[in-house]
């Protein structure tokens, strides 16, 4: 036998831990899955639908309802009397307005017909887009906007897209907007006719608790180990560590997996504390890096700057201070600079993540008090992830 024929001690199926497995039932989300039902009735019964902000931190479950909801929507629809349902995904990370109506045009276009995202006026191409809803064969059209916060303040298109039917843009097929998020104060960057439109109906997920992982993990587990080989403290364990921490599962799945393959790498007959810990402390510095990365690319100036000032031993540092050093960077890598109010609320934003130290100062009734920022992790994993993006830094 060749060594790769040789059983797997420690696994049955360890694809069932992988990030992209979509489970028979979500656990813990019978709320959230109700009401899902609840907004896209309208589908069903043939009315328009209703567009929703759908919020929550990350690896909380958002997508994957979505998904599996939508899902459960295309099967049911073969019972509707003349409605078809079409849904139509893309993720705005790091995209502009422009380019995601690019990438919305592309899901209708064959390969051979894939339209560049630049060099075409924005109203051409939301006449493209208009024009191929209008020639589609579905009667709906759910538009699905992940990681929806990327667009910032630039919320052009989701301002067209539930107004497309109302503005005379398109006249036979309904559509609707799903806009996800990890970031619930995103809202505050729209403008008071968007927000009234994308936000007709919310949708909150809060982060799992321990019990929640525990149950998430064991449904997993069952499909992924063989019998007797996980130690009965491990699952509370991860759950524990993931629920005082972020609640997410998807934290939990990837620390479970790493301690099976911990275990197995050490030609171990079961998984036990020891491999949960060590796994967790890998598991760590990956999700750091992942996290990075996932930031949008303003976030990302906004580290560099700050890290910047820190190697100058300019740190902390005030709002103002950063926000110079921060217009300067924007101009070097051709990206436009964000207002001060923004900047404000991205520092803040990042302070929560861990990414930046804040600390309040104050002089006393006469001088006021203020926030200071400073550096919080690791120099090195920030500095591959800037180097990933391909920016000239």
């Amino acid at each position: 036998m060749g060594r790769f024929s040789d059983p797997d001690e420690i696994f049955a199926d360890e694809r069932v831990l992988d990030e992209d497995y979509v489970p028979e039932s979500l656990v813990a989300r019978d709320d959230e899955m109700s009401s899902y039902v609840e907004v896209l009735r309208s589908v069903a019964n043939g009315a328009s639908p209703r567009n929703m902000f759908v919020y929550g931190a990350p690896g909380v479950g958002k997508t994957l309802a979505t998904r599996m909801i939508l899902d459960e929507l295309l099967e049911d629809q073969k019972q509707f009397d003349d409605v078809s349902v079409d849904t139509v995904w893309t993720n705005c990370k790091s995209d502009t307005s422009y380019q995601v109506a690019c990438n919305l045009v592309n899901h209708f276009r064959s390969r051979q017909r894939q339209i560049n995202s630049t060099g075409h006026p924005r109203g051409a191409i939301h006449n493209k887009l208009w024009q191929h809803i209008d020639d589609s064969d579905h009667t709906h059209i759910l538009f699905v906007l992940d990681e929806v916060a990327s667009l910032d303040s630039d919320d052009d298109l989701l301002y067209q897209i539930p107004r497309a039917r109302s503005n005379g843009n398109i006249t036979d097929t309904r559509i609707g907007l799903i806009g996800i998020s990890n970031d619930f104060k995103f809202r505050d960057q729209l403008s008071p006719s968007v927000e009234a439109t994308l936000c007709d109906y919310e949708i909150h997920f809060k982060p799992y608790n321990a019990d929640d992982l525990v149950n998430i993990l064991s449904q997993r587990a069952e499909k992924a180990f063989r019998s007797n080989v996980l130690s009965s403290e491990v699952i509370p364990l991860i759950s524990a560590k993931v629920a005082q921490r972020t609640g997410s599962a998807r934290r939990a799945l990837k620390i479970l997996l790493t301690s099976g393959h911990t275990a197995r790498d050490n030609s171990d007959a079961r998984v036990t504390e020891s491999h949960v810990e060590t796994a967790h402390q890998k598991v760590q510095r990956e999700l750091i890096k992942d996290e990075l990365e996932a930031l949008p690319t303003q976030s990302h100036v906004i580290l560099y700057t700050v890290l910047q000032l820190s190697r100058e031993g300019k740190t902390p540092a005030k709002r103002s201070d950063i926000l110079d050093r921060y217009e300067q960077v924007a101009r070097q890598i051709r990206r436009d600079p964000m207002s001060d109010r923004t900047l404000h609320r991205r520092l803040n934003q990042l302070s929560k993540q861990a990414f930046l130290n804040r600390s309040e100062r104050n002089q006393g009734i006469n001088g006021g008090s203020y926030f200071e920022y400073s550096f919080d992790g690791s120099q090195e994993i920030l500095i591959d992830v800037l180097d990933s993006q391909n920016f000239n830094w």
